[in-house]
């Protein structure tokens, strides 16, 4: 198993709750919440069940159909996967729970009962579709995984030092120095080509090749697309998500919903926005009428952008069209000869990272009155009592008209101003060029 970040979050959930309340651990397909789950249970109790509601006999799901007699369901459970359970030293745990909604429902039973931890994994684009007729429980305590973080990525690669020195500059203020900075600027670009998703990453271990990790992407893909095909038969979900590169790719200052779904508004396909994000497999970026530390408050539902949550995943989806042969943006992202136009992929592992980081996504639009120029800052963040405004770059160029407009405009509200781009770190009057790796410290 690589060495996943989450880990620690189970391990503070289990030594603070005490058996108190069950752990879900939401996220996409694919994003590994199974396989660290099994881990943290090996590694942390002395026995533990694994219940896959994916391949569970029927008889093993009725069981949570009535809670009158838990002795009988934890005895039936022993006997059918063979393990001793032992009070407050064991573990149960519900994977793909989505799929098994009565068991879901029991965790409050469970809870109270207080013999066992519980722990739940599931997709939330298949969750919400099958709670309509149980009563949620109070009692879980909810934690979001996200793919791998750059620092996962090169865990994996068993590179423990290069983050650790650029969080050490980031922290000092100090350039990387050239050789070393395109050294590491190249590290992340393919950190950006293969993504974080755990079957990508070992595929690029296990060969070296882009070509076969590439295969695994459009795999990943689509098992998305048919998931999409079951909670929305109408096509709209999977059209708004197969969209996402062509529409940022179109520098607009929203995602058009009209020229994807043809007739629609923003307004009318909420619901469709929600269950994207509540799936794990996009990342939605409101516009903030009034940036300021209050930015859910005064956020526009009907403006909005959509990343993917998987930088490599958008890769592949942005030429799934096309045979991998065809595909020259890996060579040129990863000898840093994107054009202009495909700057949107480093618009999106900002995103992701950001998201990763804890920070809601937030960007605005504004005309100065003055030019009647139309102007967008990329992020906005909060941060104490004031917000971060930050510009992404795909080149070494450090204009950031942007960024003057927008601090001119609200100069008393802003804490940071930062451009993040593809050249080491300098700062320019009050505006801060860092280089793209640096994304995750902020």
């Amino acid at each position: 198993m690589y060495k996943r970040k989450i880990y620690n979050s189970l391990l503070n959930w289990k030594n603070t709750s005490n058996g108190r309340t069950a752990l879900l651990i939401e996220g996409p397909r694919r994003v590994g919440k199974s396989t660290v789950v099994e881990e943290f249970a090996k590694n942390e109790y002395e026995s533990f069940i694994l219940i896959d509601f994916y391949t569970a006999s029927p008889e093993t799901k009725t069981l949570f159909d009535d809670l009158s007699d838990l002795n009988y369901i934890f005895l039936q459970l022993q006997l059918t996967y063979q393990v001793s359970l032992h009070e407050r030293k064991s573990c149960i745990v519900f994977d793909e729970v989505q799929l098994c909604p009565k068991a879901r429902q029991a965790i409050k039973a469970l809870v109270k009962d207080g013999r066992y931890d519980y722990i739940e994994t599931g997709s939330l684009i298949s969750i919400r579709k099958n709670v309509q007729d149980i009563l949620i429980p109070s009692e879980e305590k909810k934690i979001h995984m996200y793919p791998m973080d750059y620092e996962e990525f090169r865990w994996a690669l068993g590179d423990d030092i290069s983050v650790s020195i650029l969080r050490q500059l980031y922290d000092e203020r100090k350039p990387l120095g050239q050789a070393a900075f395109r050294k590491m600027l190249r590290d992340f670009r393919l950190y950006m080509l293969v993504g974080g998703m755990p079957q990508s990453v070992e595929s690029y271990i296990a060969t070296n090749d882009l070509r076969a990790v590439d295969d695994v992407k459009r795999d990943i893909l689509n098992l998305y697309e048919d998931d999409f095909r079951k909670i929305d038969q109408t096509g709209k979900i999977s059209a708004l998500f197969d969209a996402i590169p062509a529409q940022l790719m179109g520098n607009t200052s929203r995602y058009q919903v009209s020229s994807v779904l043809n007739g629609s508004r923003a307004d009318e396909i909420l619901e469709q926005i929600s269950e994207l994000r509540d799936s794990g497999t996009v990342l939605v970026a409101y516009h903030a009428n009034d940036p300021g530390p209050g930015m859910a408050q005064n956020k526009d539902l009907t403006r909005f952008k959509l990343f993917t949550a998987d930088t490599g995943l958008f890769v592949t989806l942005a030429f799934k069209d096309r045979d991998f042969t065809e595909n020259d943006i890996y060579f040129k992202l990863l000898n840093g000869k994107l054009g202009a136009n495909l700057g949107y992929i480093y618009e999106n592992v900002v995103a992701q990272t950001l998201a990763a980081n804890g920070h809601e996504l937030y960007y605005h639009t504004f005309l100065n009155e003055k030019s009647r120029h139309n102007y967008e800052v990329d992020f906005l963040i909060s941060e104490k009592s004031k917000i971060s405004v930050i510009e992404v770059k795909s080149s070494g160029y450090k204009t950031h008209s942007s960024i003057d407009a927008f601090s001119s405009k609200f100069s008393s509200r802003i804490l940071h101003e930062i451009l993040l781009y593809t050249k080491d770190y300098q700062k320019d009057g009050a505006i801060e060029c860092m280089p793209i790796m640096w994304a995750q410290f902020i």
